[in-house]
């Protein structure tokens, strides 16, 4: 496994993700609904993971898809609490356990997880012979 190409694809995700909830945040119609954010942001962040595992795959061996979905959101989930927590959430007035503690956030990474996992299985041919 390449874990510095994982690493980078986890970037990249997390940071569609961050810039997806920044839109939706100044939006008026999207403002006052975290319901209707959570649910765009479930949508989107299948074509964010499955860009990852593209950018991914592109350069490393096709091998674990589940191991190298865990890896782009373990990244993920540690630049939420490096950055996104501390310089987002805390201003806000939300802390650490509100943020993880919220099964959106969840939800997301397993859709994240499963997504590269899919897109390992649907880019990849097993020779049969």
């Amino acid at each position: 496994m390449n874990y510095p190409r994982a690493i980078v694809a986890g970037i990249i995700a997390w940071l569609c993700v961050v810039i997806t909830f920044y839109v939706l945040e100044h939006i008026p119609f999207f403002k006052k609904s975290e319901t209707v954010q959570a649910f765009i942001a479930a949508f989107t962040i299948i074509f964010y993971a499955w860009f990852a595992a593209w950018f991914y795959y592109k350069k490393a061996a096709r091998k674990s898809g589940l191991q190298t979905g865990i890896v782009i959101t373990g990244t993920a989930l540690l630049l939420d609490v490096l950055v996104t927590v501390p310089l987002i959430e805390i201003p806000k007035g939300n802390g650490y356990q509100a943020f993880f503690s919220n099964p959106l956030l969840w939800i997301l990474a397993v859709i994240n997880v499963l997504t590269v996992y899919v897109y390992l299985k649907r880019n990849t041919t097993v020779n049969q012979n």
